[in-house]
């Protein structure tokens, strides 16, 4: 049964080599694929309306009988016009088909038919323009409506499923075992393909939707489940009780809540018996870095080191700075390793950091260099995840015994979604600010109010305040890079004639980007002209103000996290949006973002306007996108998926049971497939 599902869709009935070229740029290859295939909407036949009555924009069905036939008319050469009025005895309607000759003479006077389509006309003449005509005998009286791509019609996608299902019904051995069906209150596998595809009822259009989302979110949640029992190995670093009020005690600042509370889950899984994963997420400037200090001073004391890693130097420079403000007046040594070092100071920290001379070490990707090694390396810390591959992360592992491991994330998530997205990691939640912190204003205005905008831009940096100008990029194209330089030398020679404009986009190089920043950091530059490259970490507090032009291209977050590059010192802060999108939910989304300064808040708003889709633009659990579920809609079902999975995990760690057979394989395969993407 298996080898049927993937064979490839060549051998379905209908579809040849050419119309299999066309399946797969809409991802079909296999008989699998094409089952898989669902449709977009329906167009329901069952409820046909009045004559008399049809009128209004949207398409009607119309149940009548042909009355009278007109012979067919050739307006010009390549276009033939056939007429024909037909009645349901409220009224009368002609219909009208272009080049469908074929179809006309198949039309006979007297017989019923269903017609869906445009209504035209008037009160006193109506008429249908090229509707689609079906026998009234037809059994199918809700059609599926198909993706399409140039080539493949709805028709030929219709028959083509009906030859998949006629391939595989009565053979197919169901995915789920009858105990999953039963509690989760799921039909058959074939009966779900076969309503997906041609139903019924719309209520059994719905049934077999849900239960092929369920499908694809428990495959997805046994992976993570899966991913997450491998990480759960036992701890070779179990540590002692440490008195918190040490480290705490020392700060110039008050911790809140949610980071004391960040901080205990910490040190309480790294005195446990397995192998600590946990992520902190929390908004911008909610202070995640203090509590990663925290989980290192605990690994100190312990007797153990500790590395940060950042995606970039002046990240690392920065987390540097921080880390080694917080924790060296409590005794603990700590360097800075990144690839700029000359080769000669390169070598010689390598060696005082296997020696076990410095207790925290903060760094980019030489870290987890061949070349790099540790005394005993117990935690391992890094900085927005999904800036690193899985197998970096992984290497960076594999330099201590199985170290602890804490992510720390600036990106909102709501907790559900951050169950998929970080499924293999137990989750703290910072979110406070921190007592003191100013939130950013914010004012969403339209290219017009552009020269006034700027105005007080200047105002802000006579002051002495610095700014940015982010650009959005639709791709790295020369177009758009051209776009930004232009722009940024607009600007340098206009409005801001008198002060020095920076320039930072994507493809600079790394020391190009690092040189910009570095000069941005140190007043060099009094307004820096960006693209989106600034959204992450950079800390700059004598940044006070920000315009983002075109807002309406950002999603509510990415809007969030770009703003937070300002507000971060002791000067009233400021973001600008500029956008000549009028559009209501453009509108709603710029009200949404000017009110608010909750980033879980605007997550959750963000998540209901845009869906999962583009919250991220990258899979930080390493597996591939959903391709039927749709987080912002099928919530519920996620969680009873994640329940069901967690319980047949319990019961079954390895899948070795012969009803997980089927589910095991699709696992594995999905895993293997993220592993291919990473």
């Amino acid at each position: 049964m298996q080898q049927i599902l993937e064979r490839s869709v060549v051998y379905v009935k209908g579809v040849g080599p050419k119309r299999a070229e066309l399946f797969e740029k809409v991802g079909v290859s296999t008989v699998y694929d094409l089952l898989q295939y669902c449709p977009r909407d329906y167009i329901d036949l069952s409820a046909p309306c009045e004559i008399k009555n049809a009128q209004g924009e949207d398409p009607l069905v119309i149940r009548a009988r042909v009355v009278k036939k007109m012979p067919p008319a050739r307006i010009r050469k390549g276009l033939t016009v056939c007429k024909a009025v037909f009645t349901d005895d409220t009224d009368d309607i002609t219909v009208t088909l272009y080049n469908q000759e074929y179809l006309f003479a198949s039309l006979k006077e007297g017989e019923d038919y269903i017609l869906y389509g445009k209504v035209a006309g008037n009160m006193v003449r109506r008429e249908m323009n090229s509707p689609m005509v079906f026998s009234a005998a037809s059994p199918d009286l809700i059609l599926p409506v198909y993706p399409l791509t140039e080539g493949l019609s709805q028709n030929i996608i219709r028959k083509a499923v009906r030859g998949a299902l006629d391939l595989v019904l009565g053979e197919v051995e169901d995915i789920m075992p009858q105990y999953v069906r039963d509690s989760c209150r799921m039909c058959s596998l074939a009966c779900a393909w076969e309503n997906i595809h041609f139903p019924k009822s719309l209520y059994g259009a719905h049934e077999a939707r849900r239960r092929l989302i369920f499908d694809e979110l428990l495959i997805h949640s046994l992976a993570i489940a899966y991913q997450r029992q491998n990480e759960d190995s036992d701890s070779n670093y179990i540590m002692q009780a440490q008195p918190l009020e040490e480290f705490t005690s020392a700060l110039p600042f008050t911790l809140t809540k949610t980071q004391l509370r960040s901080l205990n889950d910490c040190t309480v899984a790294m005195r446990g018996a397995h192998r600590m994963n946990r992520l902190i997420q929390g908004d911008v400037g909610c202070g995640k870095t203090v509590v990663a200090a925290g989980a290192a001073w605990f690994a100190y004391k312990n007797g153990y080191q500790s590395c940060v890693m950042a995606p970039t130097e002046i990240l690392a420079a920065q987390h540097y700075k921080t880390f080694k403000s917080l924790l060296e007046p409590l005794g603990v040594r700590v360097a800075l390793l990144t690839g700029s070092l000359t080769p000669k100071n390169k070598r010689v920290l390598k060696e005082q950091i296997a020696a076990g001379e410095f207790d925290v070490i903060v760094g980019t990707h030489a870290l987890f260099s061949e070349s790099t090694h540790f005394s005993d390396l117990a935690l391992v810390i890094t900085d927005e995840q999904h800036r690193f591959g899985v197998e970096q992360r992984a290497a960076l592992s594999a330099k201590g015994r199985n170290p602890h491991r804490l992510v720390m994330s600036a990106t909102p998530i709501p907790r559900t979604l951050a169950l998929i997205l970080y499924g293999d990691l137990d989750i703290s939640v910072i979110n406070e600010l921190p007592a003191g912190r100013k939130p950013i204003s914010t004012y969403a205005v339209t290219g017009k109010m552009r020269e006034r905008a700027f105005g007080f831009v200047k105002k802000q940096l006579e002051m002495g305040r610095q700014g940015y100008v982010v650009c959005p990029m639709i791709d790295e194209s020369e177009s758009d890079l051209n776009d930004v330089t232009s722009y940024s030398q607009k600007l340098a020679q206009g409005a801001f004639a008198d002060y020095k404009v920076g320039l930072l986009h994507g493809r600079m190089s790394a020391a190009e980007k690092e040189e910009v920043m570095n000069g941005f950091k140190r007043g060099e530059i009094d307004l820096l002209v960006a693209t989106t490259v600034v959204e992450v970490g950079v800390d700059v507090p004598n940044a006070a103000v920000m315009v983002i032009e075109n807002a309406d291209r950002f999603g509510l977050s990415q809007l969030h996290q770009l703003r937070g590059r300002v507000g971060r010192g002791e000067w009233e802060s400021f973001c600008i949006l500029i956008t000549d999108n009028t559009s209501p939910e453009c509108v709603q989304r710029m009200k949404i973002i000017s009110r608010t300064s909750d980033g879980f808040k605007i997550a959750e708003e963000d998540l209901k306007l845009r869906g999962p889709g583009d919250f991220f633009g990258t899979h930080q659990h390493g597996l591939p996108a959903f391709k039927l579920a749709d987080l912002t809609r099928d919530m519920q079902l996620l969680q009873t998926a994640q329940q069901m999975s967690k319980s047949i995990i319990e019961s079954d760690p390895q899948l070795k049971r012969a009803d997980h057979r089927i589910m095991r394989e699709l696992t594995q395969r999905l895993m293997q497939r993220g592993a291919e993407m990473t």
